[in-house]
């Protein structure tokens, strides 16, 4: 039995006029995303559609590989395209660390907006923030993907950009898939090596955020470095 098509509601409930007329925030999970699927297939509605893709919640959602969402009752390569955009869209929104050359001296901030661009990776991430003398921000920069395995992430990468950069500090941060941002051995052990390395070439390492999802370790607040 086909459900409730959205063209069969009043013009009062379809999420696109309810959206127009009382603002996105009136509007659910599924019925944001069934705007943007546009429409359902052969008796299924476009929320209907909506609501199986969030079946395991938005942030799932948010981590999907879109080749293999393309094929699903509902779902093509122009629809796949279009949610994806928007879901990097909101990523690269919440992510701006755009300081107005304020000295960056707050973590807390610092790591919302990492998180926001990077645990939804299903493969770990490591970059940098560049700082000048007075710690404000030169360049943010993805350096590998990857397991972060001290015998293959190299800390001479990361010193020798930092010293392109004319950075004087650096805050090292990567994300764990697991959503556990518990730091592992390998991490302290890359951690000790790469202030080791910024100590020589006098390149201070501030702190190493680690990432997971809606939470986050300071090494430097936890002594580990």
């Amino acid at each position: 039995m086909s459900d409730t098509l959205i063209g069969d509601l009043p013009l009062d409930e379809r999420p696109r006029e309810r959206l127009m007329n009382q603002g996105s925030q009136s509007l659910s999970d599924a019925e944001l995303l069934a705007i943007l699927l546009g429409s359902g297939s052969r008796g299924r509605s476009a929320i209907t559609v909506a609501r199986e893709l969030l079946g395991d919640g938005l942030q799932t959602l948010s981590r999907r590989n879109w080749q293999a969402t393309v094929g699903i009752a509902g779902v093509g390569a122009a629809k796949a395209a279009r949610i994806e955009a928007a879901l990097e869209l909101g990523r690269r929104l919440a992510s701006r660390l755009d300081t107005g050359r304020e000295p960056m001296n707050d973590p807390d901030s610092m790591a919302r907006a990492l998180i926001a661009r990077y645990s939804h990776y299903v493969q770990e991430r490591l970059g940098a923030l560049f700082l000048d003398s007075k710690h404000r921000l030169i360049r943010e920069r993805e350096i590998y993907v990857g397991t972060l395995n001290a015998t293959t992430v190299s800390t001479r990468d990361i010193i020798r950009i930092a010293l392109e950069e004319h950075a004087a500090s650096v805050i090292v941060f990567h994300n764990h898939p697991s959503g556990d941002p518990s730091p592992s051995g390998e991490d302290l052990l890359f951690t000790r090596r790469l202030v080791d390395a910024g100590r020589l070439m006098s390149v201070d390492i501030l702190d190493h955020l680690i990432l997971g999802t809606n939470r986050w370790v300071s090494l430097k607040r936890r002594g580990m470095m």
